[in-house]
């Protein structure tokens, strides 16, 4: 009907059956960035942060995240993951994040890629919204995928 593939011939929300697809290895990278005042990049580069550590609670949150993506995302299936590694860097004007996750299934793990970015990147507001409250998070995106039926495919 719509050429979407969670929505079935009746225009229904499904979840996509992937059980007659191959395993294959799997990998999406994703990032965000978390802009914010030169004062509040140094008091999260600092350590000095009233909540603690703002980007090793952010990395860890992430990965966290990215586990329990099909807890979050209706549609998403469940998956073990090989791995997830969340990276939060200084960045012109704020932090940036970056996450690459990894699998070896019958579905991508686009979704666990963006989903640890987007909670990385609400775990450095939050733990820095004390200090300021107008950070903005932007530019989540899936930056590249690889594996699958549909192949590679990397951001423009």
């Amino acid at each position: 009907m719509s050429g979407l593939t969670h929505i079935d011939e009746t225009g229904r929300a499904h979840m996509v059956d992937v059980s007659a697809k191959a395993v294959t290895a799997r990998e999406a990278v994703a990032e965000g960035f978390v802009r914010m005042t030169p004062e509040t990049l140094a008091l999260a580069l600092s350590g000095d942060a009233k909540k603690g550590d703002v980007r090793a609670t952010a990395e860890i949150a992430g990965i966290m995240a990215a586990k329990k993506t099909s807890d979050l995302i209706p549609l998403c299936h469940p998956l073990a993951l090989s791995k997830v590694e969340v990276r939060v860097a200084p960045g012109d004007g704020g932090l940036s994040v970056t996450a690459r996750v990894r699998t070896t299934g019958q579905t991508g793990v686009e979704m666990e890629a963006l989903t640890a970015v987007s909670v990385a990147c609400l775990t450095v507001y939050d733990m820095l919204k004390a200090a300021e409250k107008g950070m903005v998070i932007e530019a989540v995106r899936l930056v590249a995928k690889s594996g699958g039926a549909s192949g590679d495919w990397t951001a423009p």
